[in-house]
């Protein structure tokens, strides 16, 4: 019986796995790309490479030995270009997660990976230090749940190159959306995650 309830808990885990992943595709798809928040994400999105993997520990130190299991499979795995790392039951709070990004970032460090992967980060109350949480600039990195975008610096730089001056998108991001309005942005949000898997 013991077994079987185990089982079952496993096998809930997998379909709240499962729409986590649709809901953060969602995202992607219907608002980093249809939007042209990233101008390098339609590819990949296009090719079916972005890869989503949940993380629902809800400890510190188990999200950063993901985080390392996570760029291990990356070395291994050089035909996928990008991962987005997501933690559905961690850093609801905004600023723990920004205290999360730091000891990520000085961990890279620590393992050698300065300039191999870069992370970029994303939180459903994503707000920039010169900004206040009702501008709709912040909705550039604002996402279902709490995440690590983890990319290759040197298919960075490639893109980089052959996109052109890169330096005028956070800029272009801000006047879009300020003219999208939060509300906007928001109900894009909200309609992605009523997404249901469809496994």
């Amino acid at each position: 019986m013991e077994h079987g309830d185990h089982s079952a808990n496993a096998d809930h885990s997998v379909d709240r796995d499962s729409e986590v992943k649709a809901q953060t595709l969602c995202w992607v798809r219907d608002f980093i790309v249809a939007h042209t928040i990233c101008p390098f994400a339609q590819r990949e999105v296009e090719r079916e490479s972005v890869r989503i993997e949940v993380v629902r520990s809800k400890k510190l130190a188990v999200a950063l030995e993901e985080l390392m299991a996570e760029i291990a499979w990356l070395d291994e795995h050089e035909q996928t270009e990008t991962s987005l790392l997501v933690f559905p039951t961690l850093f609801r709070d905004f600023e723990h997660y920004l205290d999360f990004v730091d000891l990520a970032e000085s961990l890279l460090v620590e393992q050698g990976y300065e300039g191999v992967y870069q992370l970029a980060t994303f939180h459903p109350d994503y707000c920039f230090a010169d900004a206040v949480p009702e501008d709709a600039a912040n909705y550039t990195n604002r996402s279902p749940y709490p995440m690590l975008h983890l990319l290759r610096e040197a298919s960075l730089e490639k893109a980089i190159a052959a996109y052109g001056d890169t330096e005028q998108i956070p800029a272009r991001n801000i006047a879009y959306l300020e003219a999208m309005g939060s509300e906007a942005a928001e109900a894009i949000l909200a309609r992605c995650m009523r997404e249901e898997s469809s496994e």
